[in-house]
Protein backbone atom coordinates (compact mmCIF):
# COMPACT_ATOMS: atom_id res chain seq x y z
CA UNK A 1 0.00 0.00 0.00
CA UNK A 2 1.24 3.69 -0.51
CA UNK A 3 1.73 5.40 2.74
CA UNK A 4 0.03 8.89 3.68
CA UNK A 5 -3.14 8.58 1.04
CA UNK A 6 -5.85 8.05 3.53
CA UNK A 7 -6.84 10.57 4.76
CA UNK A 8 -6.88 11.65 8.87
CA UNK A 9 -9.87 10.51 11.24
CA UNK A 10 -10.27 12.66 14.41
CA UNK A 11 -13.33 12.81 16.47
CA UNK A 12 -15.81 15.42 15.70
CA UNK A 13 -19.49 16.43 16.73
CA UNK A 14 -22.75 16.74 14.09
CA UNK A 15 -25.06 18.67 15.68
CA UNK A 16 -28.71 18.71 14.04
CA UNK A 17 -29.61 22.67 13.96
CA UNK A 18 -33.74 21.14 13.38
CA UNK A 19 -33.96 19.24 17.07
CA UNK A 20 -30.74 20.44 18.71
CA UNK A 21 -29.54 16.77 18.82
CA UNK A 22 -25.91 16.03 18.67
CA UNK A 23 -23.42 13.15 18.66
CA UNK A 24 -19.81 12.14 18.87
CA UNK A 25 -18.29 10.20 16.13
CA UNK A 26 -15.27 9.96 13.73
CA UNK A 27 -14.81 11.99 10.22
CA UNK A 28 -12.60 13.26 8.48
CA UNK A 29 -14.48 16.54 8.21
CA UNK A 30 -13.23 19.12 9.97
CA UNK A 31 -14.35 22.93 11.32
CA UNK A 32 -13.45 25.88 12.74
CA UNK A 33 -16.45 26.02 15.49
CA UNK A 34 -15.84 24.11 18.37
CA UNK A 35 -18.14 22.38 20.91
CA UNK A 36 -17.45 21.50 24.70
CA UNK A 37 -18.28 17.95 24.60
CA UNK A 38 -20.30 15.82 27.49
CA UNK A 39 -16.52 14.37 28.84
CA UNK A 40 -15.00 17.79 29.01
CA UNK A 41 -13.16 18.29 26.01
CA UNK A 42 -13.37 20.06 22.89
CA UNK A 43 -14.15 19.05 19.22
CA UNK A 44 -14.71 20.43 15.96
CA UNK A 45 -18.53 21.03 15.65
CA UNK A 46 -20.29 20.17 12.07
CA UNK A 47 -23.57 21.64 11.90
CA UNK A 48 -26.29 19.67 9.73
CA UNK A 49 -29.81 20.01 8.32
CA UNK A 50 -30.90 16.59 9.01
CA UNK A 51 -30.11 13.77 11.54
CA UNK A 52 -31.73 10.55 12.10
CA UNK A 53 -33.16 12.42 15.03
CA UNK A 54 -35.72 14.96 13.09
CA UNK A 55 -35.58 12.54 9.26
CA UNK A 56 -39.34 11.61 8.39
CA UNK A 57 -38.27 8.08 7.95
CA UNK A 58 -36.40 7.41 11.17
CA UNK A 59 -39.28 9.25 12.98
CA UNK A 60 -42.25 7.80 11.47
CA UNK A 61 -44.03 11.02 10.74
CA UNK A 62 -43.20 10.58 7.02
CA UNK A 63 -45.51 12.62 4.57
CA UNK A 64 -47.07 11.02 1.90
CA UNK A 65 -47.31 13.31 -0.84
CA UNK A 66 -50.14 12.92 -3.66
CA UNK A 67 -48.52 13.36 -7.29
CA UNK A 68 -51.52 11.76 -9.56
CA UNK A 69 -52.96 15.71 -9.67
CA UNK A 70 -49.30 17.09 -10.78
CA UNK A 71 -48.65 14.05 -13.14
CA UNK A 72 -52.39 15.20 -14.47
CA UNK A 73 -51.39 18.67 -15.04
CA UNK A 74 -48.03 18.05 -16.61
CA UNK A 75 -49.73 15.99 -19.41
CA UNK A 76 -52.35 18.27 -19.92
CA UNK A 77 -49.96 21.15 -20.44
CA UNK A 78 -47.10 19.63 -22.54
CA UNK A 79 -49.88 17.17 -24.84
CA UNK A 80 -49.37 17.24 -28.09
Amino acid sequence: MKADIHPKYQEVVFQDVSCDFAFLTRSTLTSKETIKWEDGNEYPLIKVEISSQSHPFYTGKQKIVDTSGRVDRFRKRYAK
